[in-house]
Parts: structure tokens; sequence; C-alpha cells
């Protein structure tokens, strides 16, 4: 597969980087409200029963959009992801990816597998389905999606819709060299504890005050707006799962 961008009509804006090293800044143990899903919650049904509808309510995650990027003004760029949830049998993980490091937007950065909204796709959903496909090969066949997260703003100028998703085991993955450079999943559990999350404070050359939480899993660093959406997704659940218990 060629590692060569590919051509596309529309207008690249300029690269964008943190001013900071996000991974050395110091942090301290999460302090929220709610607490770890119940292992007996993380099953395929429950998680149809919680998240098939689109969830728009105000979640405890940290606001990129109060603090936006130099070039990064003005509409943010409608954006969508898939939140793959593959239902292995050993218990269900979540489908992420690390971006290879030369890209202008998160380069380098964990996200989900996801990108700009077309005028070609029918809506958020077919945006994170596509982007998907062409970002790893998993293909729509394997793929069950349930609802939305609420949309999320990046200080990079990007609306994001979260699309969360049942992904059934036996595809075969073909990632994009150009875009991805590692494709690898996090056991659900652990995503949704939030004693896994930390809470980092940044200062700025600005002077300003950057914050933000991260995720370490192996050799792996999940932060910034996927870890702020992953963290939604385990609020969620938690509160659904104690809802449930009352």
């Amino acid at each position: 597969m060629s590692a060569t961008p590919p051509e596309s009509p529309r207008v690249r804006r300029a690269p964008t980087r943190p001013s900071f090293d996000p991974m050395t800044q110091p942090w301290v143990p999460s302090s929220l409200k709610f607490g770890a899903v119940p292992s007996i919650h993380l099953n395929p049904d429950w998680l149809r029963t919680v998240l098939s509808k689109n969830i728009e309510r105000q979640l405890d995650i940290p606001n990129e959009s109060l603090r936006r990027m130099p070039g990064r003004e003005g509409t943010p760029v409608e954006a969508a992801v898939l939140v793959p949830i593959v239902m292995r049998p050993e218990g269900l993980a979540v489908l992420l990816t690390q971006r290879t490091a030369h890209l202008n937007d998160h380069a380098g950065q964990v996200s989900f597998p996801g990108g700009r909204c077309e005028t070609s796709d029918v809506d958020v959903q077919d945006t994170a389905l596509r982007e998907t496909e062409e970002e790893t090969g998993l293909l729509r066949e394997h793929i069950e999606c349930l609802g939305g997260l609420p949309r999320y703003l990046t200080g990079s100028g990007f609306a994001i819709n979260p699309v969360t998703a049942l992904v059934r085991p036996g595809f075969t993955l073909a990632p994009d060299e150009f875009e991805v450079a590692e494709v690898f999943e996090v056991p659900l559990a652990f995503l949704t504890d939030p004693a896994n999350y930390r809470f980092h404070q940044a200062h700025l050359p600005d002077g300003g005050l950057r914050q933000y939480y991260s995720i370490p899993y192996q050799q792996f660093f999940i932060w910034g707006a996927t870890a702020a959406m992953l963290l939604g997704l385990c609020q969620v659940l938690s509160e659904a799962a104690a809802e449930q218990s009352l």
C-alpha cells in the first residue's frame, strides 16, 4: 500500500501541535462522582439497552473548545468517529488507532477511527462507517451501530460526533499506512473504571491552563479528545448501572 497522501479537493489547514508534552505534565488521580461499571453489565445486550439512543446531555468531561489553537478559530469542521466495541469471547474491548506522526491533525495521537464529514455522506453514522473502513479496513458488515454520544468540540477546530457500535469478531484489518500507525484494543472494563484515568493540568506559554485526562495502557498514551470521549462513555454507562441498582 502506498504511503503517499490521497488526493483531496479540500483545503488543508496548517498543522497543529500541542505547545507542551502531554505525557510529562503533572497529574493527580481522577476524582469523579461516578464509579466503575460492574462487570455484570459489560455485555452486548446491556450496552444495546443503554447506548441505542442519542445521548445529548452535558457530561463531566473537559471542554477543549474554550481554547482554540491559532489558525483553528471560526466554524468548526464537522467530523464523526466510531466507538467500536468488539465482542471478544474473553470480554468486550474498544478498538482504537494510533495516528501516524506526520499528519496535520492530532499527529501520533491515539484516536477512534473517523474523520471529516463529506457531502456524499448520508449522516454522521455514514461518515463514521466510511472513515472506519478507509482507515482500518473494518467492513460495515461486521458493525452494528447503536447511538450517539454528545458532540465534542476540540481545540483543533473539529466538532466530533461519536457513534457507538458493537463489532462482531472475525474481521480482517487493512490499516491505511498513511494515516494509521497501529490498531489495537483496550478492554472495556479498563476504560469504564475511573481509577484508570489521570487528571492533568498544563501551563501554556500564553499563561493559560490546559486541563485534560489521560489513560495510559501498555505502551499507549490515550489523552485529549479521545480520553475525554471515553470518559464520557464511562460516565454514561456508570450512571445507567447505578440507576438499575436503586
